[in-house]
């Protein structure tokens, strides 16, 4: 069974690098964040998977979390912020992650959102899962966050081999997207949509090339995405409601706005 350790702390915002935080392998629930961590597996010499809160070697007051799989080379561990009082769908969550010496193989990390701190049967994932794969090389991540009520952002870590370490520092989510919310969406991107009067689908006037469309509920469940197929993004599988829209570029930038379905 997972381990979880637990704390109840409601923000509106996150601005965390970790620096007052306690140093060590059991220190969590602390400062409202806690953690949920895969178990040990019979395997010897017994090495637990554990959250750690780590410092650099040099600088003690320099500190960050790691994910360290110990002798458990398939299973997720989960560290979970405090309660955000209210996901608008408005922000975007930005942090900072790297593979940790001597990690002998890659791992992922999926951002998500869960109901409850301690049962990660309620986690439901938001965007695809990002590699991290290079040893001290530094991934700067901003992840849009769907809106949802009163839930918990979670990073889930999932090794590809026995003691693989992923760090992560600097969360923040505070940053607007770069739309704020609105039905009809036009950008420094050049392009704007509409839903169309039958209610089948978003109609795009674009100058430049659009790569990938996402559709999450008022809720943060993913309900679609894709392509435009001539300039026309299929919403006719949606039941009636309020629905946000994440738009990546051709140049990696993202999109967020938000439409209504009748």
């Amino acid at each position: 069974m997972f381990t979880a350790i637990t704390a109840h702390a409601q923000v509106a915002t996150l601005n965390e690098n970790f620096n007052n935080f306690t140093i060590g392998t059991t220190t969590f629930p602390q400062n409202g964040w806690s953690a949920v961590v895969a178990p040990i597996t019979g395997a010897f010499p017994p090495a637990p998977p554990r959250m750690i809160v780590a410092a650099l070697e040099n600088d003690n007051t320099q500190r960050f979390i790691q994910s360290y799989a110990g002798n458990n080379a398939t299973a997720p561990s989960y560290l979970i912020t405090p309660m955000v009082e209210n996901l608008t769908g408005d922000r975007v969550l930005k942090f900072k992650t790297t593979l940790v010496s001597p990690s002998p193989g890659p791992g992922t990390i999926q951002i998500g959102l869960a109901t409850s701190a301690s049962d990660m049967s309620t986690f439901v994932g938001v965007g695809n899962p990002i590699n991290v794969t290079t040893v001290g090389v530094v991934q700067n991540i901003s992840i849009n966050i769907p809106s949802t009520t009163g839930s918990y952002i979670v990073f889930k870590f999932t090794p590809s081999a026995t003691h693989v370490a992923i760090q992560i520092d600097d969360v923040v989510y505070n940053s607007s997207t770069t739309l704020g919310v609105s039905d009809t969406a036009q950008s420094k991107e050049n392009f704007r949509f509409a839903v169309n009067t039958d209610q089948t689908a978003l109609e795009f006037v674009t100058k430049t090339e659009l790569k990938k469309i996402e559709i999450y509920s008022a809720a943060g469940q993913k309900t679609a995405e894709g392509q435009l197929k001539g300039q026309r993004f299929d919403i006719s599988g949606l039941q009636a409601g309020v629905y946000y829209i994440l738009v990546e570029t051709a140049e990696g930038s993202v999109v967020k706005s938000k439409f209504i379905k009748k």
